[in-house]
């Protein structure tokens, strides 16, 4: 196998006296979706943030392509080439839907930051802005606010600005969350197309069986912190322990 692209070693993180995360090892490779279940509380969020930036670790590491990026910041890391979806929207409301866009395309392309003067020089970022927005099926409402989208069109939008950014690793966490039926298999679509892409790894985390049963390669499952399982999805779903003890009910009815 190739080296992984995204690992993390013994990666931990206390909170006073309750370890939320503990001595998580894995490897993440290239052209592998890997989702992250688990019990509310096991953890999946906090190992999400700890990869991505958002929160300290108390210890371990965090390496992107063999290089340690534990000591990076958030900015660091997503120039490093990690890209990550939150649970609840991350966009500028008051901005237009090509706007926010096209800030992450003109910060991509190193042409500048200031959206309202670079913008209007370089018609190339919107025609690239806009063939995003296109590929998200969100070009007609490329004008509007993005505070008046629904929240199905505000998820889209965030997977096209990680589309945007090209990451090596992109991270998705629970992306069909408040989304209604008829919202969710766009974004689902979108994740597919990323995956189907094969140089790309993908770590989601969600707790929707059907999602996972489509998607996913792979499965890790957390409890209390730490790694329970780790394996391809037809041998983690069919666990006993793992069905009774992290899913529930519900991985039965997949």
């Amino acid at each position: 196998m190739t080296d992984p692209i995204l690992s993390t070693r013994d990666l931990t993180v206390r909170f006073g006296g309750h370890v939320a995360v503990d001595a998580v090892t894995c490897d993440f490779h290239a052209g592998e979706l890997t989702a992250i279940v688990g019990p509310n509380g096991a953890g999946k969020t906090t190992y999400f943030n700890l990869i991505s930036g958002q929160i300290p670790a108390t210890g371990g590491s965090v390496s992107l392509r063999g290089r340690d990026i534990a000591g990076m910041s958030v900015s660091q890391r997503t120039r490093a080439g990690i890209g990550r979806a939150f649970q609840l929207t991350n966009l500028f409301p008051n901005l237009s839907v090509l706007e926010n866009l096209r800030l992450v395309v003109q910060s991509k392309s190193g042409k500048g930051f200031n959206l309202f003067s670079m913008a209007s020089r370089h018609s190339e970022l919107t025609e690239a802005a806009e063939a995003v927005l296109a590929r998200v099926r969100l070009l007609e409402q490329a004008g509007q606010t993005v505070s008046e989208l629904s929240h199905g069109d505000q998820r889209k939008l965030e997977v096209a600005l990680l589309i945007a950014l090209d990451p090596a690793v992109y991270m998705f966490d629970e992306p069909t969350a408040g989304m209604s039926v008829d919202e969710a298999p766009v974004v689902l679509d979108l994740i597919a197309e990323l995956k189907a892409q094969s140089d790309r790894t993908i770590l989601l985390v969600e707790h929707k069986m059907d999602v996972i049963a489509r998607l996913a390669d792979r499965i890790i499952v957390l409890h209390n912190g730490a790694l329970a399982a780790d394996g391809d999805p037809a041998t983690v779903m069919a666990s006993d322990v793992v069905q009774e003890a992290y899913m529930g009910k519900e991985l039965t009815d997949v």
